[in-house]
């Protein structure tokens, strides 16, 4: 929530500096304030300066909730506790009075073994003790283990630090809280800060250099670009095939009632099944190889493109269709200059869309036996814990996926020059 707050927040900020303070003051006539966008798609285009505050944004944010060392220090959100803390237990046995006694606690890092100090063990029936606990963990401290009288003997831990406190109960104590178990044993849980732990969430720095040394020594036998090149190689295959199936599809639906009846039916009930439903059946019916995750990808593209086309065609204006009868147009010039150019944005829209369903698709293709590739990749590395080739396979896959679709967009504007323009 207080990421999502301070996201909100710069956003708000951003947007009223940029617009209302930067950009109106190089506003230099009234003519420029009556541009009409409303209707009009080339008016309306990503603001460049907004696209960088985002990106620097994200990145601002991952590295303020994970202590990267690339911020300053008072940058950073509150971390979990790391040093020494203390906290007195009061023990009592019926028909004694009740005995104090410290116990003294080392919270140290994650990779630091730590063994717990000697202290002196005092007088009394209740011993000090000592333990030592790794940051972001919790640790059952078993006072009676040295106590002169246990639980055996009907002792109790009654106070923390002289306030009261029963099974279930949690009371605060420097650098964390001590929670009495059912039991009545004391649990001791360090504070943890705001920031995420590695485990769940590394730093930018950390992915870095994970990264750098996947693509020097390669992850399972094959390289960096060898598992970015199979993904990449069958996101495009499957994407082909079902393009190629898909558009013909399209138009045969948009022209003839026939082919509408028939297939309609097919198309609207497949277009909302995800493709990771599909996988059982994929599997039986064409094996754990190659082909099973082409057809995946097929299948993901398939609907996306055929309903694209299909759209395109019913949305021709059936005017211009009217005027190329009236110079005299065969129905196969009519399809070649006038439906199939209409068409075309609908279809590159879709293909953007399909492409990205297949690059979403591709890690679940992946699981089914995969030796090499993108999502075989994350999910190998998540059975392991190991976050940081997860979040690098994922930007890796979203830098490809974001490369494809500026690729997709330069081609629609190249051959599509005429979309948006009536």
């Amino acid at each position: 929530m207080i990421p999502l707050l301070i996201y909100i927040i710069i956003f708000t900020a951003a947007f009223f500096i940029v617009t209302k303070v930067v950009q109106r003051a190089g506003t230099k006539d009234y003519t420029s304030l009556k541009t009409v966008t409303f209707g009009d798609e080339s008016a309306v285009r990503p603001n460049r300066a907004a696209g960088v505050i985002s990106i620097f944004t994200i990145f601002l944010l991952w590295g303020i909730f994970t202590g990267s060392n690339l911020l300053p220090g008072f940058l950073h959100a509150p971390g979990p506790f790391v040093g020494t803390s203390t906290f007195t237990y009061t023990a009592q046995v019926e028909g004694q009075a009740p005995d104090d006694a410290t116990v003294t606690v080392i919270v140290h890092p994650r990779e630091v073994d730590t063994d717990a100090p000697e202290v002196e063990p005092g007088d009394g029936f209740a011993k000090n003790d000592s333990a030592a606990i790794a940051q972001w963990r919790t640790g059952l401290i078993n006072v009676a283990r040295n106590d002169d009288l246990t639980k055996q003997d009907g002792a109790q831990v009654i106070a923390i630090n002289g306030e009261k406190i029963a099974p279930g109960e949690t009371v605060d104590v420097e650098g964390g809280s001590v929670t009495l178990t059912d039991k009545g044993t004391p649990n001791f849980a360090p504070t943890r800060g705001w920031q995420m732990e590695p485990l769940y969430l590394p730093s930018p720095e950390a992915v870095w250099v994970r990264s750098i040394e996947i693509a020097k020594q390669g992850f399972r036998n094959f390289t960096l670009v060898e598992h970015l090149g199979y993904s990449l190689f069958r996101v495009v295959v499957g994407f082909m095939l079902g393009a190629l199936v898909g558009i013909p599809l399209g138009y045969a639906m948009g022209l003839s009632d026939w082919f509408r009846g028939w297939f309609d039916p097919i198309v609207e009930f497949m277009r909302p099944v995800p493709p990771l439903a599909l996988i059982p059946l994929v599997i039986i019916w064409a094996g754990i190889g190659e082909s099973g995750k082409i057809i995946l990808l097929f299948l993901a593209a398939l609907w996306i493109m055929a309903i694209a086309a299909r759209s395109g065609v019913s949305g021709v204006k059936i005017s211009k269709v009217h005027a190329a009868y009236s110079l005299g147009a065969s129905k196969w010039q009519i399809m070649r200059y006038v439906i199939v150019p209409n068409s075309l944005p609908e279809i590159f829209t879709g293909a953007r869309v399909a492409m990205g369903v297949c690059w979403g698709t591709v890690v679940a293709a992946e699981l089914v036996a995969a030796e090499q590739g993108a999502g075989m990749m994350i999910m190998t590395a998540s059975k392991f814990q190991n976050t940081d080739i997860v979040i690098m396979g994922i930007i890796l896959i979203g830098v490809i996926g974001f490369g494809i679709d500026m690729l997709m967009r330069w081609a629609e504007r190249i051959l599509v020059p005429w979309k948006g323009k009536g």
